[in-house]
């Protein structure tokens, strides 16, 4: 028969118990963080590199997108909610997932907003800082769902996936807080992601908004020899004028890219089925 009261002894218990959990570890979170490249590099997934997520659209209204069905390859399925988005808004959720690469993706991102606006090739205007603004309350509510399948499986699929998961301005330090949502990450495994030249993405000075389509369509595949059918190119830039103006404004952007050293031996040929293709060699 023990000696020391019930009360006494519980308590001595549960004190134990306290002490042998103070002394076990916790499991620590799983870090989630993108993969570093250097900094003249921006990273974008190769899949909406190559669909008409952004697009070198003209000035003026833009389309209302509700699930649709994006143009992409022929192994990827990607629906959009949200503003037709352009070569302008690339650039800015390009910079905001280079500043995110540093920390934990879903970890507050601290940005100086003239920084920002620098990093991109911007002046620190009034109209440029309200610009910024408005484009970063378009990226915030802009969604995509992607399914990537392989041999008839599934081999990824992310669903409700904003651009930017939230962001907030504070006027006083005029700072911006942005957050990436974790997800994101399995669009950058395996290495499936373009590195685009940041310092020639700006030194383009001819048909800029089409060169910079090229320019990340170029990014997406290590073949030195590329070819694309001029209607595939027509469509996902979203070109809604007719095929000979496209064609024009196609040939001077490949000039540019080549100017560049982007590409090399830039043409347009006809295929083995006699339609019309762009051809270019990479020029690394």
């Amino acid at each position: 028969m023990s000696l020391v009261p019930d009360w006494l002894e519980q308590k001595a218990k549960a004190a134990e118990q306290k002490t042998k959990a103070k002394a076990t570890p916790k499991p620590k979170a799983e870090v989630i963080q993108l993969p570093t490249w250097t900094e003249i590099e921006r990273a974008i997934p190769n899949h909406l590199a190559r669909s008409s997520l952004f697009a070198p659209i003209a000035r003026g209204r833009r389309k209302v997108h509700r699930g649709t069905v994006l143009v992409s390859r022929s192994d990827a399925v990607i629906e959009y909610w949200g503003d037709q988005l352009d070569e302008a808004q690339a650039d800015v959720w390009m910079q905001a997932i280079h500043v995110a690469r540093q920390a934990p993706l879903g970890e507050p991102i601290t940005i100086n907003r003239a920084a920002f606006l620098r990093a991109i090739g911007r002046d620190t205007g009034k109209w440029q800082y309200e610009w910024l603004l408005r484009t970063m309350k378009t990226l915030v509510v802009s969604a995509i769902m992607i399914e990537v399948r392989k041999n008839g499986k599934t081999r990824l699929k992310v669903e409700n996936l904003n651009l930017l998961d939230s962001f907030s301005l504070d006027e006083t330090t005029e700072e911006y807080t942005l957050k990436i949502n974790p997800k994101w990450i399995a669009l950058y495994e395996n290495s499936e992601f373009a590195l685009i030249d940041w310092n020639k993405r700006f030194q383009i000075e001819n048909r800029i908004d089409l060169a910079k389509r090229l320019q990340r369509l170029v990014a997406t595949s290590s073949d030195k020899v590329q070819r694309y059918s001029l209607e595939y190119l027509k469509e996902v830039c979203c070109y809604d004028s007719p095929m000979r103006k496209f064609k024009e404004a196609l040939e001077e952007a490949m000039i540019e890219l080549e100017r560049l050293h982007i590409i090399q031996n830039p043409k347009i040929e006809l295929s083995t089925q006699g339609k019309e293709q762009a051809y270019w060699n990479r020029f690394k």
